[in-house]
């Protein structure tokens, strides 16, 4: 493999600098270097391949070794690193990711930093190292850089005026990475007492150096990256295209149909390294600007297909906070840091934890094609087992969810094995609209992990709609499901297990938003309990 990284710039000293020309490999690039800012430099590599992750640069090309390689799937933390990119208001904003299943040329226009960075010419080890070393929070070390990472990155986020970070902000800052040998106590205690030292609150990123580094690399057109084939041509190899405006992706997407879209390849990055597969032309929407936005009107929240799922929770959760809990639910926060809601739609799998809720919401899927938009109800939008409505050069371009109206009741339900990190077995979602009367006007019933597609309950629906809402209907209904689905049996859960589930949800939900004495969340939730009262789990009814 041929390689080109030139350190330019600061004059920082990288883990391992290489000057090499590209002619001295026989070819001559003819497509754009990958730039972004490294240890006080701009780095710049070219000659590798487009799929190669950030990970396989920094261990095997610089030889940065401080970042580990555990699981190579996102799940496991030890390769975490810090991405640093301006935000709307030019800003440096840092985000903690996976950087085993990041592709390098996403890094194109950012910044990125790892445990190398962190200690001080000096010597002088970071708090957050420091505090580490006080708490006891290392034993065998493999994980310890990937959780001083995290750590990093939510001491570096904290506003001093905002006070300590909770111990719930501090669970979910370290959601992401797992310890096999030390436990988390004593994690947990470093993550709080880091900022007990008296360098806090202290100056430990010199933001405006970064914010002026990315501000120069930044690409005002499409950044397009090819590595050459193995006979060392650049022409006719696979090409990562990134364009910044709507009207040049969507170009791009009619002139490629069949390239490959990347968003935070949460998903895609385990095709190359879990399934060694080809991914041909990369078209990566991440750059865009106009598909990174957050937009309300007095009816309508429109999320475009770019956003963060933590950018996009966050909106979701401002309209519905009954999404809190599958918010800090779903995956972990470097994966929502990473991964977009639109690609989480997009993707059209059968567990797909975002779907039902916006199923239920009655969400509206934005389609673009060339200069053409279309919208979809997005219980129209999937047709199949990971088969959607997209037609050849076409795209998912945001998602509209409709602002809470009326007498609204909401509950979304995550049933997995673990309470974090981990695939659904169920995933259920209720809305109902409520008359006057006390009736039913409009139920939607959404559900992931029972059929091929996330799929509304048609049957349940019907027996909700214009009822009472009392047990005598959710009896009938959850009686419904049965016909609904046939939901089938694998690894994580049975048929007749999902099934049960399913009904006992529609139960919890009755429970929770009855008129009469409706249950608070510590008496239906084994994971929510009030001060000195007994944690407790609904029952359905016998």
């Amino acid at each position: 493999m041929a390689i080109y990284v030139r350190e330019a710039g600061f004059g920082a000293t990288p883990c391992v600098t290489r000057a090499r020309s590209a002619l001295s490999f026989g070819f001559a690039m003819t497509t754009q270097t990958i730039r972004f800012y490294r240890q006080g430099s701009v780095h710049e590599v070219a000659g590798v391949p487009a799929s190669r992750t950030v990970l396989q640069h920094l261990r095997e090309d610089l030889h940065c070794t401080g970042t580990k390689e555990g699981c190579a799937e996102g799940d496991c933390g030890a390769c975490t690193v810090v991405i640093g990119e301006l935000d709307a208001r030019g800003a440096l904003a840092l985000k903690a990711v996976n950087a085993c299943i990041q592709f390098l040329p996403t890094l194109d226009g950012k910044a990125l930093f790892t445990v190398e960075d962190l200690r001080a010419a000096d010597g002088t080890l970071h708090p957050v190292q420091q505090a580490m070393v006080d708490c006891h929070g290392s034993q065998c070390g493999f994980c310890t850089p990937g959780f001083v990472m995290s750590m990093w990155a939510l001491y570096e986020n904290q506003p001093a005026a905002a006070g300590l970070p909770t111990r719930d902000e501090i669970n979910t800052a370290l959601s992401g990475n797992l310890c096999r040998c030390t436990g988390y106590r004593p994690i947990v205690d470093a993550a709080q007492k880091m900022f007990d030292y008296a360098q806090y609150p202290r100056v430990t990123l010199e933001r405006h150096a970064v914010e002026t580094a990315l501000r120069e690399l930044q690409r005002k057109d499409t950044f397009e990256y090819r590595a050459p084939d193995a006979r060392g041509a650049a022409f006719g190899a696979p090409a990562f295209y990134a364009p910044v405006t709507l009207e040049a992706f969507a170009r791009l997407r009619e002139q490629h149909p069949q390239a490959r879209l990347v968003a935070g390849s949460t998903d895609v990055g385990l095709w190359v390294t879990k399934q060694f597969r080809d991914l041909g032309d990369i078209l990566y929407i991440g750059n865009v600007r106009e598909l990174k936005s957050i937009e309300r009107d007095a009816q309508t929240l429109t999320i475009g297909a770019a956003v963060t799922l933590e950018d996009a929770y966050a909106a979701l959760a401002a309209d519905y906070p009954e999404l809190a809990e599958l918010w800090t639910r779903f995956a972990s926060l470097p994966i929502r840091n990473a991964g977009t809601l639109g690609g989480n739609v997009a993707n059209g799998s059968p567990i797909g934890d975002s779907m039902p809720a916006l199923l239920a919401l009655s969400a509206e899927v934005v389609l673009r094609h060339g200069t053409k938009t279309r919208t979809l109800p997005l219980d129209a939008f999937y047709l199949g087992y990971q088969k959607t409505a997209l037609a050849a050069g076409e795209f998912v371009a945001a998602l509209r969810v409709p602002r809470p109206a009326g007498n609204l009741r909401f509950r979304t339900y995550k049933v997995s094995k673990r309470y974090d990190q981990d695939i659904s077995a169920v995933c259920a979602a209720f809305a109902l609209h409520l008359a006057d009367d006390g009736s039913i006007g409009a139920a939607s019933v959404a559900f992931g992990g029972m059929a091929a597609t996330p799929k509304r309950a048609a049957q349940t629906e019907a027996a909700l709609n214009g009822a009472p809402w009392n047990e005598a209907t959710v009896r009938q209904a959850m009686s419904a499901l049965a016909a609904d689905f046939q939901p089938l049996t694998d690894m994580r859960a049975s048929s007749a297990y999902r099934l049960k589930v399913a009904r006992n949800l529609l139960w919890r939900f009755h429970l929770e938003t009855r008129d009469d004495a409706p249950l608070a969340l510590f008496d239906v939730n084994v994971f929510a309990f009030e001060a000195g009262a007994p944690e407790a789990i609904a029952k359905e009814p016998s």
